[in-house]
């Protein structure tokens, strides 16, 4: 599916078909929004910007030439978002190209964070003059999203920490769910690390607009902010699982020591 958000005598439009490109000026594109396109329809965005969209498994390294890139053309931008599940946490990597004031982004699954802002974008058009203050808004969407997840896990953390001090029954059951949470808030963090990365390096771009430098580094620290978030939050679930395997152990000896004198009786 295709999405092409223009602007026609100062309100937004979107159109939703390929074919549109021979009729909207250049100029007036703001962002071209590609969810799981077929070949025809990126074969056209390629044809109308003048540059090559990298694939799937191009977008998914990890290398940080892979995750940033620039020609004299477009800046390429990967990263990843996370989609939060019943039991853990699911990645989707996402692409950015910046051509010009045309912000094109790929992707393969539905995100809230596109589709508050495309409402966003419909409600107040004036306020998204460019491509690249689309891509500024769905990163502070996105953002905004990482430090609701990082909340969740830490009320997580609290509840967990609860049932040890009331002294609730606790189980490997118990001790298992600690560890899922603990990968859960590594993901997190390593998530909220990858965009850290991608917005350094677009900051030392000379393609990138003065103008926008300043909302880039307050997302850095917002991000900052986050990453001590859930180191804390680890510190938390490390010393909760020490506390459990502790009680776990004086469980254990309490047994031990019946089983031994229960035996010496028999004896």
């Amino acid at each position: 599916m295709i999405e092409i958000f223009y602007k026609d005598n100062g309100q937004m439009m979107v159109s939703q078909s390929e074919a549109d490109f021979a009729t909207i000026p250049y100029d007036k594109v703001i962002w071209i929004d590609l969810f799981s396109p077929s070949g025809e329809e990126k074969r056209a965005v390629e044809d109308f910007l003048g540059t090559t969209i990298q694939n799937r498994a191009q977008a998914e390294e990890i290398e940080i030439s892979s995750r940033f890139s620039e020609t004299d053309q477009a800046i390429f931008a990967n990263t990843s978002f996370l989609i939060p599940g019943p039991d853990e946490y699911n990645e989707e990597t996402v692409s950015f190209i910046l051509s010009g004031n045309i912000l094109t982004t790929l992707r393969e699954c539905p995100l809230k964070s596109f589709t508050d802002l495309q409402r966003r974008i419909m409600a107040f058009p004036k306020m998204y003059e460019s491509g690249h203050v689309v891509f500024l808004g769905i990163l502070e969407q996105r953002i905004d999203l990482d430090a609701d997840m990082v909340e969740l896990v830490s009320k997580e953390i609290n509840q967990y920490n609860r049932k040890v001090s009331v002294g609730e029954d606790i189980s490997e059951e118990f001790l298992i769910d600690i560890n899922l949470l603990q990968e859960n808030t590594m993901l997190i963090r390593e998530n909220i690390i990858d965009k850290q990365r991608v917005i350094s390096s677009i900051l030392k771009s000379a393609r990138y607009p003065q103008e926008y430098r300043s909302r880039l580094n307050v997302l850095l620290k917002d991000i900052s902010s986050l990453i001590n978030h859930t180191d804390f939050g680890f510190e938390r679930l490390e010393y909760l699982q020490n506390t459990v395997l502790g009680i776990i152990n004086l469980d254990q000896n309490k047994i031990m020591k019946v089983f031994t004198l229960v035996s010496l009786m028999l004896m």
